[in-house]
């Protein structure tokens, strides 16, 4: 979210989108209305108590909501204060729909058509980006004002402005795996390819199939020259350059691709130069956006107590547009192996779509490696355990990272949400998903987390550790026997030497043989508690030290 005052305005917003993915019907209010805020609601959303209860957003995204359900809440929110009233609704149905627009006039209620192949998750991803950069685009005159337009503190939307005014081509700017970031405007001569790009979908297969034989991405992953892709009528697609967006370190890597189009004029004759410039001012803003979390990222992560120094909750809530009463949800998610930064970047979208799905107040940002949701007024503790697993069903069924997570529900009040982040830390740091239950709270798994706590603390203070157990595990060493693990096993069950030795694969009397000898190396007495409690403890240190 953005300051009103620095807010982009609706016409700037619609702008930086395709005129493939949106059109204005209805503007009561006119399109120089501030936008500062968005949301993606589904049909459960729509409920007069759940939009009344807290201030709206600006614009609101209606994924997978019915023209007659719409009409019905456009309905209602004509007859709410301005304060609860969106400026703007985006929908599917919108185009088709007299009754929509009619019902958005008289709510005083922008009404702006969506297409219909658009992807909800980037549509709503690019207006938070026009949201997040909402600086003003500077107009350049001719190429003599590159170096000091694309100095300026521009962003990825005024590059792609600035660099279609010099070339005289439409240009897009996409991540290394062909994900659109941010485009200039079109004009009726926008390609097939151009356009179903911008939507989100892939362009058409033979001619992707071309660019690979060509090898066009080979090129561009390989060096900085810029490459020259003909037209083919035959498929509708127009002349095009390209250059790659590459890393300016001494092993580069690539980070997407720069392309301008060719319409009816041609390109400008510097247009090489001018993109092979551009590509280069590319590559800082992306590497910004990929190192420097957004303004809302750091509010959340404020908020969540991961910024130090005092937390002032109602600032931060006041700016986030969130209530600071009510019972919160603070769900951790952690990868069960290592992922990259940009999985993680992915997955963080995805969670924070289905979390606008579930409540459309809920809040996702990613502090290291772990993803964290902060869902304030939630609703009963039960529904966002349930929600959780079903999202990591949605995960597992999408990409092959498995999560796990653990949930802190309910939290009395927005400004304990820190300490409850600090408690799922504390649950996803001493559990794993090995016992099948991948959605866990810290009062499911108190007493595996405070004993992992123990066991660390035990291991981090060498005075803490008994040389009774140095002792066997030496002998272990030197005897090339199991003392030690079958010892474990041993007090595991109980002292029931039949089932540890069922474990073990061994006869009993062999296991008493092992438990005897145990004592002698140690010095130690097992029928005595807590003897049995220390060794419990300084096994667990052993297993853990020997896993690491």
């Amino acid at each position: 979210m953005v300051s009103r005052r620095n807010a982009p305005t609706l016409d700037a917003v619609v702008r930086a989108l395709h005129a493939a993915f949106v059109e204005v019907l209805v503007a009561p209010a006119g399109l120089e209305v501030p936008i500062s805020s968005v949301t993606l609601v589904d049909p459960d959303d729509l409920s007069a108590e759940a939009y009344t209860t807290a201030a709206a957003a600006d614009l609101y995204l209606l994924a997978g909501v019915r023209e007659a359900d719409a009409v019905t809440w456009l309905e209602e929110v004509g007859t709410r204060s301005a304060d609860l009233r969106p400026v703007a609704v985006m929908s599917k149905a919108a185009a088709s729909s007299t009754l929509m627009q009619h019902a958005a006039r008289v709510a005083g209620v922008a009404l702006i058509a969506v297409h219909s192949q658009t992807r909800w998750d980037r549509l709503l991803s690019m207006v938070r980006g026009v949201l997040d950069q909402s600086n003003q685009y500077i107009v350049p005159t001719g190429p003599s004002d590159l170096g000091g337009v694309l100095g300026a503190d521009t962003d990825l939307f005024g590059l792609a402005h600035t660099v279609a005014v010099l070339t005289r081509g439409m240009v897009s700017i996409e991540d290394e795996r062909s994900h659109v970031l941010a485009y200039s405007a079109s004009n009726d001569q926008a390609d097939e390819l151009r356009t179903l790009s911008i939507l989100g979908r892939e362009g058409p297969s033979e001619y992707l199939r071309r660019l690979e034989q060509w090898g066009v991405y080979d090129s561009v992953r390989r060096s900085d020259d810029v490459v020259e892709v003909p037209a083919h009528p035959d498929l509708g697609i127009r002349r095009r350059l390209v250059a790659g967006i590459r890393t300016t370190s001494s092993e580069p890597k690539l980070l997407g691709t720069l392309w301008i189009q060719e319409g009816q004029r041609p390109l400008a004759d510097d247009a090489g130069s001018v993109l092979r410039g551009a590509a280069a001012v590319a590559a800082r803003l992306i590497t910004r956006i990929i190192e420097a979390p957004t303004n809302e990222a750091l509010q959340i992560q404020r908020l969540l107590g991961a910024r130090g120094g005092g937390v002032d909750v109602p600032s931060l809530a006041a700016a986030l547009s969130i209530p600071t009463d009510g019972p919160a949800a603070v769900i951790g998610l952690a990868a069960t192996g290592t992922t990259s930064a940009t999985a993680t970047s992915d997955l963080s979208t995805a969670i924070r779509l289905h979390a606008s799905s579930f409540h459309r107040l809920s809040l996702v940002t990613t502090i290291g490696d772990r993803i964290y949701v902060l869902i304030p007024r939630t609703r009963a503790e039960t529904s966002v355990e349930s929600w959780t697993r079903q999202l990591l069903d949605r995960i597992d069924a999408r990409t092959t990272v498995r999560l796990r997570a653990a949930v802190a529900s309910p939290v009395a009040a927005l400004g304990e949400v820190a300490a409850a982040r600090t408690e799922v830390d504390r649950v996803l740091d001493g559990t794993s998903d090995s016992t099948g239950d991948r959605v866990t709270t810290l009062a499911d798994s108190r007493t595996s987390v405070l004993l992992g706590e123990i066991v660390d603390m035990v291991a981090a203070h060498p005075t803490l550790q008994d040389p009774r157990m140095s002792a066997l595990v030496e002998y272990d060493a030197r005897t090339s026997s199991s003392m030690c693990e079958s010892t474990r096993m041993y007090l595991t069950h109980y002292g029931d030497v039949r089932r540890a030795a069922a474990e073990l694969h061994v006869h009993p009397n062999t296991l008493r043989y092992r438990v005897r000898r145990v004592e002698e190396i140690t010095r130690t007495d097992l029928s005595d508690p807590a003897a049995r409690l220390l060794m419990e403890i300084q096994l667990a240190v052993w297993a853990r030290q020997a896993r690491t």
